[in-house]
């Protein structure tokens, strides 16, 4: 029996940690889960190699009473070993996850309203600017944002300190390990969001590689590698939501039926159902290729679109929630998508809440 026994708090996080092997590659020769069981109730997560011989298996109970585990594993020494811990209420703030409520809306698990007011912060876990991200956190936490949509893959032109899976540069990424080192980092800014009452939206694909990491176009196998150790890493913090791509119709080695797959293993293999969406790309006062979100899989839309005046069209042909990720930006830029003034940005706002009473995050 594992001497382990601690009080976790209702939708927070429950955490073993675990000495095991190291030998050959344990990210991909391991397997390790528990099965969580409360009354009738169990769930089974994943566990996950954390490096240096180091195992861990994240739970978020969603009961108030004991839990009682018992981990399964190929590996002798990390099989069959048992426990438990006291889930009790949540402390004030922890709402629990948010969930879908009356086709439409959202709602944390424990009842209270969710409106999503969203910004994007795509790249700000990857610069390696401690100083940066503590500015970002403070600028957050006196503004009325409560969802945030991250990338976890850096792009084409960026050269971060640490990425997802082990290596630097393309020359020495290793897509069979991961980096834990990156990963803790990344874990921690998403505690800190979930302080501030934040939903990080964390955008698990994206087009703008362009073949220079070689993650926009890794084989099945590797696609559900990455998903599975980081549904295991990150599926218990509550205030997570899967996106599965930014502007997936971009990514010229995916089809329709491989997002359909990579979802619905998402799907498969989070314990917590977190909210899951895909979002589309757009040529800017042209076109727009939404995917079909009347798909069982989908929770909620997630839509670029310069048009808030069609949001009543995309509720009656997908009755669930809408979220306009994408509006364009008030801005200066020179591109179309980032230059509408402070007005017409309102006037957006106003659209969409007025047609079609959708809950909307730009």
């Amino acid at each position: 029996m594992v001497n382990q026994q601690q009080k976790v708090e209702r939708w927070g996080r429950f955490e073993l940690v675990l000495n095991g092997p190291s030998a050959g590659n344990p990210y991909q020769e391991v397997q390790l889960s528990a099965l969580f069981q409360y009354k009738n109730k169990v769930i089974e997560p994943d566990g996950f190699y954390d490096g240096d011989g180091r195992y861990r298996i994240r739970f978020m109970p969603d009961q108030t009473g004991v839990w009682r585990y018992t981990t399964r594993s190929n590996r002798s020494e990390l099989d069959g070993l048992t426990g438990e811990f006291d889930c009790v209420e949540p402390s004030v703030g922890n709402h629990g996850p948010v969930r879908v409520k009356n086709k439409y809306y959202f709602t944390y698990e424990d009842g209270k309203r969710y409106l999503p007011f969203g910004t994007t912060c795509y790249h700000w876990t990857h610069l390696g600017n401690e100083a940066l991200e503590e500015s970002t956190l403070q600028t957050l936490a006196h503004s009325p944002f409560n969802k945030v949509r991250m990338c976890l893959l850096p792009t084409r032109d960026m050269r971060p300190p640490a990425i997802a899976f082990a290596g630097t540069c393309p020359e020495d990424t290793d897509k069979t390990r991961f980096n834990p080192a990156f990963f803790a980092h990344l874990e921690r800014r998403i505690e800190d969001l979930q302080q501030l009452g934040v939903e990080a939206d964390l955008i698990l694909f994206h087009p703008y590689d362009k073949d220079f990491w070689g993650f926009d176009n890794m084989d099945a196998d590797t696609d559900r590698f990455y998903l599975r150790y980081v549904i295991a890493r990150l599926a218990a913090y509550r205030n997570v939501w899967w996106s599965l791509s930014n502007e997936y119709d971009f990514n010229k080695f995916k089809t329709v039926a491989d997002w359909d797959f990579l979802i619905q293993y998402v799907q498969r293999y989070d314990p917590y159902q977190h909210l899951r969406s895909i979002h589309n790309g757009t040529k800017m006062y042209k076109s727009s290729t939404l995917y079909d979100y009347t798909k069982p899989w989908i929770t909620h839309q997630s839509i670029q679109h310069w048009d808030a005046e069609l949001t009543a069209a995309w509720r009656e042909a997908a009755p669930k929630p809408i979220v306009i990720d994408e509006i364009s930006y008030e801005g200066n830029s020179s591109r179309r998508w980032g230059n509408i003034s402070g007005e017409e940005m309102t006037h957006r706002f106003w659209e969409g809440f007025s047609r079609g009473r959708l809950c909307h995050a730009w």
